[in-house]
């Protein structure tokens, strides 16, 4: 049921903007196009409330599939991370991690070129949310999130936490990306995954897959202030929204 809702969802935002561009340049040809959505706020605001996989528009690209979580505080939230099910490998190389990977009706990452693409609209806020084998949730928000371009290696900036899962991120604050091809310190072949390391991690969300408790150090889906370097998160969303 809820797989044919977001399929559902999908067709109608297209629907709705092909009929708002219809009449914006055939019924009403000196008024201008509908603005396409540039992010899941605006697909929030003018095609649905339901959550799903949408397709957005940032300046400078053709358009592409995202998940849209409209019920978290507030809604209106862009995925770019997701991990749920296991079931996608995220020990890949840094052109992978630069255009994305995944299937956004599971687990994904949607591609630093994205991030970058869609953060330099405006001033964007994260939210990280996560949960354990024990069915038990946490948060981390931070109130700024932008990734710089492709020359600085898609540099991690952020700004002040809020939550109650631990800021695991400040210490990546400031940080370029890095991938098993295109390591520093030996952070990503260690750690098996790509993240924005700093000799080398308190937070690596796409690391390997564990399963909860781990013998094997800090290499899993970790969250170094939650769970520590020895526990694998069984699920983590990474999104943004403007503010």
């Amino acid at each position: 049921m809820q797989r044919h809702m977001s399929e559902a969802s999908t067709i109608y935002a297209a629907y709705a903007i092909i009929v708002c561009c219809f009449i914006t340049t055939v019924l009403l040809p000196k008024a201008s196009c509908c603005p396409l959505p540039v992010d899941c706020q605006d697909i929030m605001m003018a095609v649905s409330p339901t959550s799903g996989v949408y397709t957005i528009y940032p300046p400078g690209t053709g358009g592409f599939n995202v998940y849209c979580d409209m019920t978290t505080a507030g809604g209106g939230w862009t995925v770019f991370q997701r991990r749920k099910i296991g079931n996608v490998g995220f020990n890949r190389f840094w052109r992978e991690y630069q255009y994305g990977f995944g299937d956004t009706k599971g687990d994904y990452w949607i591609g630093n070129q994205r991030i970058h693409q869609l953060t330099s609209q405006g001033w964007y806020e994260m939210r990280v949310d996560m949960s354990d084998f024990d069915n038990e949730s946490r948060f981390a928000y931070y109130r700024i999130f932008s990734v710089g371009n492709k020359k600085s290696g898609y540099k991690l900036t952020i700004g002040e936490y809020e939550g109650n899962a631990g800021d695991s991120m400040e210490f990546h604050n400031g940080q370029s990306f890095y991938a098993r091809d295109k390591d520093n310190n030996e952070c990503s072949k260690k750690f098996k995954g790509g993240w924005w390391y700093n000799k080398c991690h308190k937070a690596n969300l796409n690391g390997l897959y564990l399963n909860g408790s781990h013998s094997s150090f800090a290499d899993g889906v970790n969250w170094f202030d939650w769970h520590g370097y020895h526990y694998s998160l069984k699920t983590t969303e990474m999104k943004i929204r403007r503010q």
